[in-house]
């Protein structure tokens, strides 16, 4: 029987995030601009080669990480985050400004190694993953920091989440075990239960009244959001007065909220290798990099984790 292959997607705007706050500012290149960042990722794409041996690796891309789209449904969508809006978009994202710098170098050394790296416009690295997630014929791992990603684990098709607990040393997997234990829904229900509990970090209000816990106990009971909500325009059910009201209150964002919660499956990508390189695509850019860069062990274990 042939083996299915193994795909690892990486959401690579999370974990260089991870890696900026996870490794000292003190890591330079030679000229002494800072490197912690692609230094880190490095590091720790090494690592994920080294344990989980994947066929494909693919660094997901934020095309555009704050989608008009998504934003004409819920204004607030991600707009603490706005450093500047731009006309047509996207709008410029705020980010610290020694790791704007660092962006461009993880792109160059990521096209030199080969490493796979697919973006499309008008949509998130989340979108990416969700697409290529439901394209995929064999197992899938995740690695994020988002935990808006749970909603895609399933165990049925072997698709988990590696979730960075502190900084991008230690991975938690998170399958659906994991998730009934600690949020009472596996992963079809994750995204119902997000988007009923609000997520300040993605400018999404939730429905006020209505926490982590109370959402997963209408979910378990009424199953799913077109249940809760029929509940709540029933005067016979037995949901509470005060959660009726609320939920009848919040029935045109309950009624938005959906789309912009769940990641898109069916996102057109560009044609793209997803096989993980056994050597450098393009050893000079690579040499060029790591001497301009300092790249020095972190890109040797990585390139060594490469060669398998």
């Amino acid at each position: 029987m042939t083996r299915l292959k193994k795909c690892l997607l990486l959401d690579t705007a999370s974990l260089y995030f991870r890696a900026y706050f996870g490794v000292p500012d003190s890591v330079r290149a030679p000229d002494g601009s800072p490197v912690n960042a692609v230094r880190g990722l490095l590091d720790f794409i090494a690592r994920l080669v080294r344990d989980h041996h994947p066929d494909d690796l693919v660094a997901c891309m934020d095309a555009d990480w704050r989608p008009a789209w998504r934003v004409e449904l819920i204004p607030t969508y991600k707009a603490h985050r706005v450093a500047e809006e731009k006309p047509g978009g996207p709008d410029t994202e705020e980010v610290p400004d020694t790791l704007s710098p660092q962006v461009p170098v993880i792109e160059e050394v990521l096209d030199a190694l080969g490493i796979a790296r697919v973006g499309a416009p008008g949509y998130e690295a989340d979108d990416v993953i969700g697409t290529l997630t439901a394209r995929a014929g064999g197992p899938v791992d995740i690695v994020t920091g988002d935990r808006d990603l749970y909603q895609l684990v399933d165990d049925t098709r072997g698709v988990r989440v590696l979730y960075p607990v502190k900084g991008v040393g230690t991975l938690q997997l998170v399958d659906e075990a994991v998730l009934r234990e600690k949020y009472g829904v596996g992963g079809a229900g994750y995204a119902e239960l997000a988007l009923l509990r609000g997520d300040p970090s993605d400018g999404l209000p939730g429905v006020p009244g209505i926490g982590e816990k109370t959402a997963a106990k209408l979910l378990a009971a009424y199953g799913d959001l077109a249940g809760i909500m029929a509940a709540a325009g029933d005067p016979g059910s037995k949901i509470s007065p005060a959660q009726r009201r609320r939920l009848e209150e919040a029935r045109e964002y309950i009624a938005v909220a959906p789309k912009v919660v769940r990641v898109a499956s069916d996102v057109p990508l560009p044609g793209f290798d997803p096989a993980l390189p056994r050597a450098p695509r393009d050893p000079a850019a690579l040499d060029r990099l790591a001497e301009r860069w300092g790249l020095g062990s972190s890109l040797q274990r990585l390139l060594t984790a490469l060669e398998g």
